[in-house]
């Protein structure tokens, strides 16, 4: 009998269905997209920088209602604000040292306080500015936050006998006060912490207690100030979608209902205004952050945008031919197509150490778009599909910055290839990106595309040199694997399934005869946004029917494994 496949969990609040994983600690997500400027490139000359005039910061609209999170140095930080955004209301990351009068600008309707690593009353713990309490606008402290609240306004915050991590028993007080009020009496809670609040401060009642923590929840409704010590952000409060939505519509009184498609209208405006009359050159991929920038590109200034696609040729199978059929002959955008496999697999003879592959793969790619790039006159713009993740993770905090890291940018071009970069995607999440592609009408197979990594197949040939026999091997396995995972409707349920190909072999019997061929490993996925990921546990029939289908059409192939290994400890990818 078949195991039940793993179906992931969705916020009540949620405007997608999204891939979600409850494992432990955070780890820095993998290059996960295809071979785009902004993906391979930075792999080519990690310590390199690009250096452009200027980068739009795009504000929000007047008009939208937002809430901002002020980070405290939580592991969940960037989690707040998918999951206020998933309850149909902007919000956006900033510092926790922001300044004052930078939050008076943006106007926002509350403000949410993350948690945080420091313990209150240690010397050098991030501090509770008296300023943010005169705005005058409703605050949710989470975990550090009610801490900090409740420590600088006169309550009692000390450390545990025992810590307080992971599920945990929430018990109300009554009727749970304003924020807690109609949800269960008794109800399952994340908690991450150590210190913990004994008594809340004057002013304040408390709403809430749970296994460790004599006050879990607390409020002062006259002054619109709100506290929990457990995780409303993450899947394992089954109720944390519920609190948020309560804060964000009856305290802090949004009314908007805020979508990612709603930015196209303002991004095609603010691109325009950028552009002027000028030509802008996009690193096309196939992937759905390249393609979702190219599309508004094209929206605002159509023609003038030229799209360089370059085909390393470790693409998937028939993927080159599904990009151009797509962007030139159905959209109608201006793409250069370059077929560079020859010149690829050149400079990968011999190599078959996985950093250098890469390394290689870059410094390729960055030949070949910058030849194509200096042929487009007056190209003065370089589009590029970065993520307000990337924005985050590089320490940016939504201000027009100069320089631009290569970590998630074009760190790779030539110092001479001085551009302006054009980033319309980056106040969106990866899930946001895709309903905007979809609101674009970017055809489906490229809307769900799962994350394939810029240096292709390349990295799926492990422990030996790439070749083209085994490129085509690869190529045809996995092809498999996906007509039989779409098949089997999961497609959209997996962050990633794909086959890799060690280069080792094994013996096995085929018709009769000895063989001495490859094993192919097949890998597939769950996941959130690839920090962490579980291996998903696909149904029995759909493994053998791959596992059969692969041994008998892939020349060369005699076995068929499959990795049940989580990240972490192990990488999605295998190099």
């Amino acid at each position: 009998m078949a195991p039940p496949f793993r179906l992931p969990t969705s916020s009540p609040c949620s405007t997608l269905a999204r891939r979600r994983t409850g494992a432990a600690t955070p780890v820095p997500p993998e290059p996960a997209a295809a071979a785009s400027v902004d993906e391979v490139a930075a792999e080519a000359a990690p310590g390199l920088e690009v250096v452009s005039d200027q980068t739009v910061d795009v504000e929000p609209a007047e008009s939208r209602e937002e809430v901002l999170v002020l980070d405290f140095g939580g592991q969940y930080s960037q989690l707040i604000a998918r999951r206020i955004r998933e309850c149909g209301v902007f919000s956006e990351l900033l510092p926790h040292d922001v300044s004052i009068e930078r939050i008076r600008e943006r106007n926002p309707r509350g403000l949410v306080l993350s948690g945080g690593p420091a313990s209150v009353y240690a010397d050098g713990a991030p501090p509770l500015r008296t300023e943010l309490l005169a705005l005058e606008i409703p605050v949710l402290g989470i975990c550090y936050g009610m801490q900090l609240m409740v420590h600088d306004l006169g309550g009692k915050v000390e450390q545990a006998p025992a810590g307080e991590f992971g599920r945990s028993q929430l018990t109300l007080q009554e009727e749970g006060g304003v924020l807690l009020s109609g949800l269960p009496a008794e109800q399952q809670c994340w908690m991450s912490h150590r210190d913990t609040v004994y008594e809340a401060p004057p002013g304040f009642e408390p709403l809430a207690s749970s296994t460790e923590s004599p006050v879990a929840a607390c409020e002062d409704t006259e002054r619109g100030l709100y506290g929990i010590q457990f995780h409303p952000e993450v899947v394992h409060t089954p109720y944390g979608s519920q609190v948020l939505d309560r804060f964000l519509r009856d305290i802090a009184g949004c009314r908007d209902k805020w979508s990612p498609a709603s930015v196209i209208d303002e991004q095609v405006e603010a691109i325009r205004e950028q552009v002027g009359d000028a030509r802008a050159i996009c690193g096309l991929s196939g992937g759905v952050d390249s393609a979702t920038a190219a599309l508004l590109v094209h929206k605002a200034i159509g023609d003038r945008l030229t799209c360089v696609f370059v085909d390393h040729g470790m693409m998937r199978k028939n993927e080159a031919e599904q990009v151009v059929e797509a962007f030139r002959d159905r959209i109608g955008v201006n793409l250069i197509h370059v077929d560079a496999g020859d010149q690829f697999l050149a400079a990968l003879e011999g190599v078959d150490d996985p950093e250098t592959k890469r390394k290689v793969i870059g410094r390729e790619f960055i030949r070949v778009f910058d030849d194509e790039a200096s042929k487009i006159d007056d190209a003065r713009f370089l589009v590029q599909g970065t993520l307000y993740s990337d924005v985050i993770e590089s320490g940016g905090d939504g201000r027009s910055a100069a320089t631009i890291k290569s970590h998630h940018n074009v760190g790779g071009l030539p110092d001479d290839m001085a551009m302006e970069l054009v980033e319309p995607l980056r106040t969106l999440f990866k899930d946001e990106v895709r309903a905007v592609a979809a609101e674009l009408e970017l055809p489906e197979r490229f809307v769900w595309r799962q994350p394939f990594p810029g240096p292709g197949l390349a990295i799926r040939v492990v422990g030996g040199e790439v070749t083209r026999e085994r490129l085509d091997i690869l190529r045809d396995a996995d092809a498999i694997l996906q007509e039989e995972v779409r098949a089997a409707g999961l497609y959209r349920e997996l962050w990633q399934s794909f086959c890799v190909l060690p280069v080792v072999r094994s013996v096995g019997v085929q018709g009769d005869e000895r063989s001495y061929a490859y094993p192919v490993v097949i890998r597939a996925v769950t996941s959130d946004d690839a920090m962490t990921a579980d291996w998903a546990r696909l149904p029995y029939d759909l493994l053998e029917r791959a596992s059969n289908r692969i041994i008998n059409e892939c020349q060369g192939v005699n076995r068929v494994t499959l990795d049940i290994t989580s990240k972490p400890p192990g990488t999605i990818e295998w190099e």
